[in-house]
């Protein structure tokens, strides 16, 4: 729970559950709202890659997004069939993809350990982990204040789960004047914005005309994700970390952290770490 009390309404992807609350000097029992968070096998061509801990919506994008911004697909007509298989202790989403990209990703596999959503947790060895980003298409615009304070006061409206719960990320798709075009919630940050990737590619949506909006920290992973996408922006409402701001820098992508209602923090060229190194 957050210390501010969430609005108490319903919403499918919750557990209503009685609680003990310790407020303001007082002790009541009452009914609370919690978020669900599921199992989700990700399975290529009947072989397990990941089970990530996920919010139980949208999953189709999901699936897509996690595949690209993973760098096992290139594109989502890569994906020849996909199904999502309810199990008693969890959720299986089969896809059947193209050959080719099953077999990189056999080969990939076997220079792995294991695989969860950090990026590079399970690789065997620092000489087989890849810190070199694509380089993304400049923006053909500039987000200013005045499109940050926009989305900022219009998210809470887009964000049924955490005002639920208070618990939940959300990712959202905004156009340069800061217009909200879709925002996906999710327990965990890297899901969410795999939700909100996967949306974009099924819609072949223009990357070029809007950037992301994250409700986290930026994070190396996350950068990795969006510059494999193609995405030349990235806004976040918490910090970034230093190797995040090497990549955005690396991969030429403009990121933009402390999202406040009074401004916002950039990361010029000179800011960037020269290595991991110190």
């Amino acid at each position: 729970m957050t210390d501010t009390c969430p609005t108490h309404t319903e919403h499918p992807l919750t557990l209503s559950l009685p609680v003990q609350r310790h407020r303001d000097g007082r002790d009541e029992r009452v009914q609370d709202l919690v978020a669900e968070e599921v199992p989700v096998a990700l399975v290529f061509n009947g072989i397990s890659h990941a089970v990530m801990m996920a919010s139980p919506a949208d999953l189709e994008e999901f699936a897509t997004g996690f595949a690209l911004s993973e760098g096992i697909l290139a594109a989502p007509g890569e994906i020849r069939d996909l199904e999502i298989l309810q199990h008693t202790d969890g959720i299986e989403i089969a896809m059947t993809i193209a050959e080719p990209a099953f077999l990189a990703l056999k080969d990939h596999r076997r220079s792995l350990t294991g695989r969860t959503g950090c990026g590079v947790c399970g690789t065997e060895s620092l000489s087989l982990l890849d810190l070199t980003p694509e380089r993304v298409s400049p923006a053909n615009f500039t987000v200013d204040h005045a499109a940050i304070r926009r989305i900022l006061a219009e998210l809470p409206a887009h964000q049924p789960l955490t005002q639920a719960t208070g618990c939940a990320h959300a990712a959202a798709w905004c156009s340069p004047a800061g217009e909200i075009q879709r925002v996906f919630e999710d327990v965990g940050r890297h899901n969410a914005l795999d939700k909100l990737l996967g949306w974009l590619a099924l819609r072949r949506i223009d990357h070029t005309d809007g950037f992301v909006f994250l409700t986290s920290r930026a994070s190396y992973e996350l950068v990795r994700k969006v510059a494999r996408r193609n995405i030349a922006t990235l806004a976040t409402i918490s910090a970034p970390t230093a190797l995040a701001i090497r990549l955005a820098h690396d991969a030429g992508i403009r990121l933009l952290s402390f999202c406040r209602d009074k401004g916002f923090v950039e990361y010029p060229a000179e800011s960037a770490p020269p290595s991991l190194a110190r």
